[in-house]
């Protein structure tokens, strides 16, 4: 069964029409993404590795991310993704909102942020997106896009704020 994407418009707001992913987006017509980001009490990320072969983003590491399928409402996305992708069930409450932006043009991308001691141990990739998760500091994670071993700036361009950004949770 083909997966099936809300059409926001420009405002972010539901038009009622739906999206099959793989088809061409109209022009002036939106899709909601999400770039979910886990921080844990020793303010380190959990990122992800990207599977050799995997789209654009092969053997990179990157943070959780990933469309929200018709009916569901943004955080409800972001557990989801976090839970497809590396196994964990994020507890919605911990969750904050940060930002929206528009991403290649025809995607409204939410940035979530969610404060979780995860356990390593506790992740079960999903062996068709993910092949390594660790936790790393900002630091090592701007380190790592200079490197070119985690997504560049044009996949986060929100990154440096983000990192300097004095998120209250």
């Amino acid at each position: 069964m083909a997966e099936l994407w809300d059409v926001y418009d420009e405002n972010g707001i539901k038009t009622g029409m739906f999206h099959e992913r793989g088809k061409p987006l109209r022009q002036g017509f939106f899709h909601l993404c999400v770039h979910v980001w886990v921080i844990n009490s020793k303010n380190h990320y959990l990122i992800q590795k990207r599977v050799p072969g995997s789209r654009d983003i092969s053997d990179k590491w990157e943070t959780v991310g990933g469309h929200a399928l018709a009916g569901e409402e943004s955080k409800q996305a972001a557990v989801r993704e976090a839970n497809e992708e590396i196994g964990i069930m994020l507890n919605p409450d911990n969750g904050y909102w940060y930002k929206r932006y528009i991403e290649k043009g025809n995607f409204l991308c939410d940035v979530w942020l969610f404060k979780e001691d995860i356990d390593i141990s506790d992740v079960i990739l999903n062996p068709n997106e993910t092949c390594d998760v660790m936790w790393a500091s900002k630091d090592k994670i701007l380190q790592m896009i200079e490197e070119d071993t985690f997504r560049n700036f044009k996949s986060y361009p929100y990154i440096k704020e983000f990192f300097g950004s004095q998120i209250i949770i």
